[in-house]
């Protein structure tokens, strides 16, 4: 299934649907579904075979043209980012090879849509892409071994981990480089595990302008999405709809010679292969104060 979160020109509130050939289905109309995704995460295989069911009897669907794509997770409790998980992005920066799986957060209020603006930031012109493989996890999960790992996970997605660059390397975690509003689009859909198949063998292209800047193939990963799960579940708990970033491949902008980053009216667009794209539009930042 292809799970989407969405709103609409006449309903702003953003709801849960399921994506058919012919358009959305409104996953709103049926009864003893929950409104958001990761309600219907956590009401388990129950909730997503009564989905099923619908999905397949519904007569009513809207056109996708009429529809405003939101990530698929609204609200996740964490986003965590794994780095140098490919050899040729090890490669083009420099560093060595990890022993171990690095980690780091990015901040909730990164999250985006599929194809909703990101910001330039007042503070910085370094702004780069990272085009992702992303999981949702599905389950509340602790200590998961790794050949029980898929049990866990909800859904893929396709993510752009965007990262302000002098920011990221002002602090050892990297956390606010990478978590500035808006940088972190991701969807379009949540597509299940039943349609994706091996995760492990998705082609991954990112462009900025129709240029391609990254090419690569999750079968590229050092430490797969098992091994991840397995990993970050030793030390804490996983909540249903948190998310992963999978890492990156090759040919980010400040690895270029010299580097070129995002500007103003720059388009980058991330495919992966059985998931979809996202594309996404940089914005100058309007550095309003807000305090409420």
């Amino acid at each position: 299934m292809k799970l989407a979160t969405y709103t609409t020109k006449d309903n702003t509130t953003p709801r849960a649907g399921i994506v058919r050939d012919d358009g959305m289905v409104d996953l709103s109309q049926l009864a003893g579904i929950p409104a958001t995704m990761k309600e219907i995460l956590k009401g388990g295989e129950s909730t997503l075979e009564k989905i099923r069911e619908h999905a397949g009897s519904a007569t009513d669907t809207i056109d996708l043209s009429l529809v405003t794509l939101c990530a698929p997770v609204q609200d996740p409790g964490k986003i965590l980012a794994i780095g140098l998980n490919y050899g040729d992005h090890i490669a083009e920066t420099g560093m060595d090879k990890p022993e171990h799986q690095m980690w780091f957060n990015k901040q909730h209020n990164c999250t985006n849509g599929p194809l909703s603006n990101i910001n330039l930031p007042s503070v910085s012109t370094k702004l780069d892409f990272e085009g992702e493989l992303c999981l949702i996890i599905g389950k509340r999960c602790k200590h998961v071994p790794r050949e029980r790992a898929h049990e866990v996970i909800a859904g893929f997605c396709v993510g752009n981990d965007v990262t302000v660059r002098d920011w990221q390397f002002r602090a050892q975690t990297m956390q606010i480089g990478k978590s500035f509003d808006t940088h972190g689009p991701m969807g379009p859909y949540l597509v299940t595990p039943d349609e994706v198949g091996d995760p492990h063998t998705l082609e991954l292209h990112t462009y900025v302008n129709g240029e391609v800047r990254q090419h690569s193939n999750t079968e590229h990963l050092i430490f797969d999405c098992y091994d991840a799960i397995a990993h970050l579940t030793q030390a804490f708990t996983l909540d249903v709809g948190d998310v992963l970033f999978m890492g990156t491949p090759s040919g980010v902008g400040i690895a270029s010679k010299p580097p070129v980053f995002m500007k103003e009216g720059d388009v980058v667009r991330v495919e992966i292969e059985k998931l979809g794209f996202i594309e996404n539009k940089v914005v100058v930042e309007q550095a309003n104060t807000i305090i409420e």
